[in-house]
């Protein structure tokens, strides 16, 4: 069984992987021809999910295993203000099955996937500003 995390690294854990995902949709947006703008809105998503939970984790707040955007940010405390409109945010939220499986969905284009890396870009920020310095 693995040793839990403590939190300050936890934290870190989660910050890794979410810049990860930002700076992999960034690249994968640079390609001129035959950009997957799935995988792009795919990585901006879990950009914005991976800060989300980090930011919870940095407050020592529980939350489900979960994609849910929503309920996420539903989770976080009264004092903490993110500078995203909820509903921008969870507009991210269907990235996570249509971005990545089959189906009888809107093809993605450009326009959508540098939008929907401006909003993970934004949560970035957003979460960012809401640590404390010693997290940053």
């Amino acid at each position: 069984m693995k040793k839990p995390l403590s939190p300050e690294a936890d934290f870190t854990a989660w910050t890794r992987k979410a810049e990860s995902d930002f700076k992999t949709a960034e690249h994968i947006l640079t390609l001129k021809r035959n950009c997957p703008y799935d995988a792009v809105c795919f990585h901006a998503q879990q950009c914005a999910e991976k800060y989300l939970k980090a930011l919870l984790v940095s407050r020592s707040l529980y939350f489900p295993k979960t994609h849910d955007l929503r309920l996420l940010m539903q989770k976080l405390p009264a004092d903490v203000k993110l500078e995203v409109p909820l509903e921008e945010v969870v507009s991210l939220n269907r990235y996570t099955i249509e971005a990545r499986y089959p189906g009888d969905w809107e093809p993605f284009n450009r326009k959508e996937a540098e939008r929907a890396v401006a909003i993970a870009r934004k949560v970035r920020e957003a979460v960012k500003a809401c640590l404390p310095p010693e997290m940053e």
